[in-house]
């Protein structure tokens, strides 16, 4: 039997590379001290993920991420991207939102996509994610950071999912932990990750 852990794929070593180097960091700096390995904390963990995750978006505009999870288990996780059976604009290098020059955040209407929050919570039991955690990560097509707030339709079925935190990563590389999504434009507080 194979004892060794698979090396990363290259997607998720070039977003956590490009992700370092935003927040001007060697490849080092998180995971040693004095030679000790640093366990991230939950949320820098799970935000990880959520940032892989992106990797699978069919999206041209933006990447996206979530991972939905309890008691520390991911529950589901989702992407954006066309709904099952259809074309994804990927593979046929079409958006109808770019082409419009819409701005991000109007217009959903236009859209082929189904949001990675959305994609989450259609994919995860609804009784596992009661008093869950979403987390939410994103990408420009430039690979920069998106900003992972949710949109008011991904608010609403968050709430409906009885999902009670958001964390989200803000354009800037910092983490966004969210109470009650109710109050998401004023009830945000913004912290440095445990």
């Amino acid at each position: 039997m194979n004892t060794k852990a698979a090396a990363p794929s290259a997607i998720a070593a070039d977003l956590q590379n490009a992700d370092r180097e935003q927040r001007g960091l060697s490849p080092d700096t998180e995971t040693m001290n004095n030679g000790r390995f640093i366990r991230p904390s939950w949320d820098d963990y799970f935000i990880e993920i959520a940032k892989v995750v992106s990797s699978r978006s069919t999206c041209l505009r933006r990447r996206y991420g979530s991972v939905i999870v309890k008691d520390s288990v991911i529950v589901s996780t989702g992407y954006n991207g066309a709904p099952r059976g259809s074309i994804n604009c990927m593979d046929i290098d079409k958006c109808k939102r770019k082409e419009l020059n819409v701005p991000a955040g109007e217009r959903y209407e236009l859209c082929e996509a189904v949001h990675a929050e959305q994609n989450a919570i259609i994919n995860a039991p609804p009784e596992r994610m009661k008093d869950a955690t979403i987390y939410i990560a994103g990408f420009e097509k430039d690979n920069s950071f998106a900003e992972g707030k949710p949109c008011l339709l991904c608010r609403r079925m968050i709430q409906n999912a009885q999902i009670k935190e958001v964390v989200y990563m803000k354009k800037d590389g910092s983490i966004v932990r969210a109470g009650d999504i109710r109050k998401l434009d004023d009830a945000m507080m913004s912290f440095e990750a445990k």
